[in-house]
């Protein structure tokens, strides 16, 4: 099923782009412009959102389901069937046929995007990452390439990030959450991991590119993942490997430790969208005493 989903997306967006396009320079055209607006509303909406986050990469979360996107596609299909009624949805060479066609196929390619992509698919917690226990030992890989035993990692109070790479805009967004908390994290000794299994050098380039004193890690092999039980297979979207991805993921996951490095704290997302603000980690660790106001 990730495998069909690492395929639905490298596709999903080029043909919603191509639909968008193509509805426009229908409407310039001299075509219907109601049947061809609508066309376009279900998907123009969500190529423009995706691509703000892609390019921006400042935005860590979205709606589960994108209701306002979903809304604007249902009035594009509403608006296109108008037309082909209008027109005598019974004539075969009613033009107005296609663009509802079309938006038909646009508004069903968001819900599949929103409900089933975006979704982890049910994910559970993982049984191996035990609130009052320490984590299971696995090592990670630091930026001079050193290794880097988890034990080592959380002697102190500890936030563990587990991303799914460079090219993931809202796990950057995340990144970049933060490092503008960095100041609050920092004057109470709280260490900040950030551990992906991407190829190392991205992980370097990270490091350099923030500049602050966060553990940037690289877990070589998905090997922490798999261990913790958060390792997803063909969680990388098809043709990212042609820039050194494997195919293989981490599911995005966030683990907050205490000082004896015991879990007080997890979040596992089912849906990549889904992410806690950087204020719920100060809160847990106030709550812990681990910050102090």
């Amino acid at each position: 099923m990730n495998f069909i989903k690492s395929v639905f997306i490298a596709n999903y967006m080029m043909a919603a782009m191509a639909l968008a396009i193509y509805s426009g320079w229908m409407m310039s055209q001299g075509g219907d412009v109601v049947a061809w607006s609508g066309s376009m509303l279900t998907t123009l909406p969500i190529v423009l959102v995706i691509s703000y986050l892609m390019m921006l990469q400042t935005v860590a979360r979205t709606s589960a389901h994108f209701p306002l996107l979903s809304l604007l596609a249902a009035i594009g299909v509403g608006l296109a069937g108008w037309s082909w009624f209008q027109g005598g949805m019974g004539r075969v060479d009613n033009p107005d046929a296609v663009p509802f066609a079309l938006a038909a196929s646009g508004f069903v390619g968001l819900l599949i995007y929103s409900y089933w992509f975006s979704s982890f698919g049910g994910r559970t917690h993982s049984d191996r990452i035990k609130l009052g226990s320490p984590l299971p030992a696995f090592s990670l890989v630091n930026v001079k390439g050193e290794s880097l035993a988890s034990t080592d990692l959380v002697r102190g109070p500890a936030i563990l990030i587990f991303y799914r790479g460079n090219w993931c805009p809202l796990c950057m967004a995340q990144v970049k959450e933060l490092v503008g908390k960095y100041n609050d994290l920092s004057k109470f000794g709280v260490r900040v991991a950030l551990i992906s299994p991407q190829p190392h050098r991205y992980t370097q380039s990270l490091a350099k590119k923030f500049n602050v004193d966060f553990d940037f890690l690289t877990d070589k092999g998905n090997h922490a993942a798999r261990v913790l039980g958060i390792d997803q297979n063909f969680g990388v979207p098809l043709g990212m490997q042609m820039f050194g991805y494997k195919s293989e993921t981490v599911l995005p996951t966030v683990i907050i430790t205490d000082g004896d490095g015991k879990v007080i704290w997890t979040h596992e997302t089912d849906n990549y969208r889904i992410r806690p603000e950087p204020d719920t980690f100060l809160e847990v660790l106030r709550r812990h005493g681990i910050v102090v106001d």
